[in-house]
């Protein structure tokens, strides 16, 4: 088998990178990426890397020679109809350069009357394949836990968690346990290329009060749970280009439409992943 992980050097994708190179011989390891020069350490860790540019299928048909599966991890362009247009294009490019099989990474917020902005593009993504020739696999991703670490300074001077979800729960999974469990997968054929569709999350979701006495925990610092108005945290948020689209997102929170929880990282893994007491602990420091 070959194997190739696109977004090779992102945050999620060069973790994938790493696991796999613990599972496969890095001669069957290919790492695709939008710009060469960010892949310098993994050229040094003799890793093959290629360019592929998702709006160009050429250069992804170019990227994908050789290739028996492929991991594809999305952009993160908040524009549905570029990153469909992008899906399309590396389609186009695995048919002409004969990939058989794709994992395609995506997102649990993709039920159909979920206000999240890129609700549309995770439904599209698993009907398109469906109606495809190819073998494939969905793994979609709960939250990622990661980003309430660099937020914890915030939060300690706000003293609440402020999500507009009201009393309704949120799931999480670490970037190193979602990067196992696809590297995971990628080396299990039983486990994949028949449409299965995973959901990688904690053991646990958590109401808000939950997730602050976790904080709390962890931080010593006291935690309570004041939600703004959904309109209100875009406003809060829009400095970081994405307000809007995050407050799309807990909308369809406060709609309970982010507590969903499985055991399907343990079914690929074999072991639990790692809770959010632990992955904070392992990740805060004062």
């Amino acid at each position: 088998m070959k194997y190739a992980v696109t977004g090779a050097t992102g945050n999620l994708g060069s973790r994938v990178v790493k696991r796999l190179t613990a599972l496969v011989e890095k001669k069957d390891l290919v790492a695709i990426v939008h710009s060469m020069s960010k892949a310098k350490a993994l050229q040094e860790q003799a890793i093959a890397v290629r360019q592929g540019d998702y709006s160009d299928s050429a250069s992804m048909t170019e990227a994908l020679q050789g290739i028996d599966l492929l991991i594809y991890i999305p952009s993160k362009t908040y524009d549905v109809v570029q990153r469909v247009q992008e899906l399309e294009n590396t389609l186009t490019a695995m048919s002409h350069a004969k990939v058989k099989k794709i994992i395609f990474v995506s997102f649990f917020a993709d039920q159909e009357k979920n206000p999240f902005t890129m609700s549309p593009y995770y439904g599209y993504a698993p009907r398109r394949l469906a109606g495809s020739d190819f073998a494939y696999t969905i793994v979609k991703n709960a939250l990622y836990a990661d980003p309430l670490v660099p937020y914890l300074p915030e939060l300690i001077e706000r003293k609440n968690i402020i999500y507009p979800i009201g009393a309704e729960k949120l799931s999480f999974i670490s970037l190193d346990d979602s990067a196992e469990a696809l590297a995971r997968l990628a080396i299990q054929p039983e486990l994949r290329d028949r449409g299965q569709t995973y959901l990688l999350s904690q053991k646990n979701n958590y109401s808000m009060p939950e997730l602050a006495a976790v904080m709390s925990a962890v931080t010593d610092k006291t935690f309570g749970y004041q939600p703004v108005s959904l309109t209100t945290f875009a406003e809060i948020y829009k400095g970081d280009g994405d307000g809007n689209e995050l407050a799309s997102m807990y909308h369809g929170g406060a709609l309970g439409m982010l507590s969903g929880v499985t055991n399907d990282f343990e079914t690929i893994t074999g072991h639990a992943p790692t809770d959010m007491r632990t992955f904070l602990q392992e990740n805060y420091s004062n």
